[in-house]
């Protein structure tokens, strides 16, 4: 600026190059948040909260957080009694607005029956995979391996849940796991890759870590 200003002065047109570099800052993302709601989140993990508790503090945190970012999201949840009943929970579409209804959804959420992450993937990616954002973020909350009455747990239910997920990344979409499950380093690399997951070992801890996790995701 200076020294256009100083050719300006002594009759010299001025250069047009007066920035060292030129970085695009605009956000272009959207992010689906897909929690379980399974029957496990009626485990107590202290004297006054259940897994069910935290996972409610931590929508409504996240919430707050992604409003004021601007970012287009939406807010999910699920859980299953055998294939032919997978039940998907739309708390926040992607053009809602982050108001008293959407919060009141989320704090009237409990825990249903079992986990069949395979069928809640692929149809939150196929939701998710209609944004026309550059980048598509699915981040899952969850608090144990995948499980369901008919036969759906074990070796089926990871395998299952794994080819989700790769067929959501063929979309084009950005899977991340965040679990309180301390067992879930064991089957978790082989669902999602070795950075495609965090395991937390508070589960308490959840509502302050996720949006720490999402900022890595989005940087």
């Amino acid at each position: 600026m200076v020294r256009a200003q100083t050719d300006r002065h002594i009759g010299r047109h001025p250069s047009e190059q007066l920035y060292l570099s030129l970085e695009k800052r605009e956000r272009d993302l959207s992010c689906m948040v897909l929690a379980d709601l399974s029957l496990s989140t009626d485990t107590w993990v202290s004297s006054d909260a259940r897994v069910i508790d935290v996972i409610r503090d931590a929508l409504l945190l996240f919430g707050e957080a992604l409003r004021t970012t601007g970012d287009r999201f939406s807010i999910c949840g699920f859980s299953s009694l055998k294939r032919a009943n997978v039940r998907f929970h739309r708390m926040k579409n992607f053009d809602d607005r982050f108001d008293d209804t959407v919060r009141g959804r989320i704090s009237a959420i409990k825990p249903g029956y079992y986990t069949r992450l395979g069928a809640a993937v692929r149809h939150a990616s196929n939701l998710l995979a209609k944004e026309a954002s550059s980048r598509r973020i699915l981040l899952i909350l969850s608090d144990g391996k995948p499980n369901d009455l008919d036969l759906y747990e074990g070796r089926y239910g990871i395998e299952d849940s794994r080819v989700a997920i790769s067929e959501a990344r063929r979309q084009g979409l950005v899977p991340f796991c965040v679990t309180i499950d301390r067992e879930g380093a064991s089957y978790l690399p082989h669902l999602f890759g070795p950075a495609g997951y965090a395991v937390i070992r508070k589960p308490e801890e959840l509502p302050s870590r996720l949006p720490l996790f999402y900022a890595q995701l989005t940087r």
